[in-house]
C-alpha cells in the first residue's frame, strides 16, 4: 500500500481512512456499496492496495487477484441479490473510468438502465 499523501480513495476506504458501506472483504480484496448507485444493487469491488491501476494491468500482473475479485463479485451477488449480475469494469479516461485504483462495478436488479462511470 502506498504512503496516506499518495493513497487512492479505495486504499483510504480499506484502511478505514473513509467512510463506507462496506459488505465484504478477505486480507486482500474489499467490496462497498457505490455512493452513487446505477442500479438497486451497485457494489465496487477492489484490492486493498492500489498496485494496478486497470483490470489490464491486473489481469497481466496478479491474475490470482484477479481470479480473488471476480469470486468476491459472485459472493455480493449472491448475498445481496438473486446470483445473477453485471460485472464492469472501466479502463481509461474513453472508458469512463474515474478512479484509476482497479476496481469493479456489481450491479444487479433493474440494469436495463445502469450505465457506470468510476
Amino acid at each position: 500500500m502506498t504512503t496516506s499523501a499518495e493513497s487512492t480513495l479505495f486504499e483510504r476506504i480499506a484502511a478505514r481512512e473513509l467512510p463506507a458501506r462496506i459488505v465484504a472483504e478477505t486480507d486482500r480484496v474489499i467490496a462497498f456499496h457505490d455512493i452513487a448507485p446505477k442500479a438497486p444493487v451497485h457494489v465496487i469491488v477492489a484490492p486493498k492496495a492500489g498496485d494496478y491501476r486497470d483490470v489490464v494491468e491486473l489481469a497481466s500482473g496478479d491474475p490470482a487477484l484477479l481470479a480473488e475479485l471476480v469470486e468476491m463479485a459472485k459472493r455480493v451477488a449472491d448475498d445481496l441479490a438473486d446470483g445473477d449480475f453485471r460485472l464492469v469494469f472501466n479502463t481509461g479516461p474513453g472508458g469512463g473510468q474515474t478512479v484509476f485504483h482497479v476496481h469493479a462495478h456489481v450491479l444487479a436488479g433493474g440494469l436495463e438502465e445502469a450505465s457506470l462511470a468510476g
